[in-house]
């Protein structure tokens, strides 16, 4: 699901890909708009609010946005600074360190979010950090999947899901179609998961509140044991066969 790159991968990579990481990706987003009214998985609306802010000089609250969108980009600059780090070290999994920081963030604002609200921590400063692991987690995705995938930029889905829809008229060869088929059922599922991941998170909000990220934190700790377990696998069966070549 991670470890495969570029060609490589194939639509049932991408498609568990985006399956798991668009369903976090619905959770946050419910869990940033309930417990701090901020959308925390796009930076599109905070330019519109941004610029709001600086038409009716209300400088103050400009600020906020301002921020909002830096810690996106920042979050899409660390994952990407950190992935090709360790791709330069030739990791085997040069995507662990920036999933590890975005499970980290995760499991912070599960443990201690409705205490930080409670004690009247700075809500934007939240937001803050929940945009910093999207953008983290957006950026990492498109690393991966060489921009197949996008967990959390719905608009960009629904252009491209529209623009593909209305070539399915034109597009008569069997080869084009399937590709044609297969992307828009990749796309459907990622907003598909995106949207089951903002109803079970919101569900589950209203009895658990930040806790809910605790249950999206688990879920990216089992996709990432998992998939380093089948990585571990196939390089120990690797090893064996060169091994049984060399016997030979």
């Amino acid at each position: 699901m991670f470890r495969h790159k570029g060609k490589a991968r194939t639509f049932s990579h991408n498609f568990r890909l985006a399956a798991f990481l668009s369903f976090i990706a619905g959770v946050v987003n419910i869990c940033g708009v309930l417990a701090l009214g901020v959308l925390t998985t796009n930076v599109t609306g905070h330019f519109a609010y941004f610029a709001e802010a600086v038409v009716k000089e209300h400088n103050f609250s400009g600020v906020y946005f301002l921020f909002y969108i830096l810690a996106f980009l920042f979050g899409s600059f660390i994952a990407s600074l950190l992935t090709e780090y360790f791709s330069h070290k030739d990791s085997h999994a040069p995507h662990n360190a920036a999933m590890f920081l975005e499970i980290l963030l995760l499991l912070i604002l599960g443990v201690y979010g409705d205490t930080f609200v409670r004690d009247g921590i700075n809500i934007p400063l939240l937001a803050c950090l929940l945009l910093f692991a999207m953008g983290l987690q957006n950026s990492l995705v498109s690393k991966i999947s060489k921009s197949a995938v996008r967990t959390t930029h719905l608009t960009g889905l629904f252009t491209d899901l529209g623009i593909e829809l209305s070539q399915l008229f034109f597009y008569k060869e069997e080869g084009q179609r399937k590709r044609l088929l297969s992307s828009i059922g990749l796309r459907c599922g990622i907003i598909a998961f995106f949207f089951l991941g903002c109803v079970i998170g919101g569900v589950l909000f209203i009895s658990i509140k930040f806790k809910v990220l605790i249950m999206a934190a688990a879920i990216l700790v089992i996709a990432l044991v998992y998939d380093n377990i089948r990585l571990g696998y196939y390089r120990i069966r690797k090893r064996l066969h060169t091994g049984d070549k060399h016997v030979s």
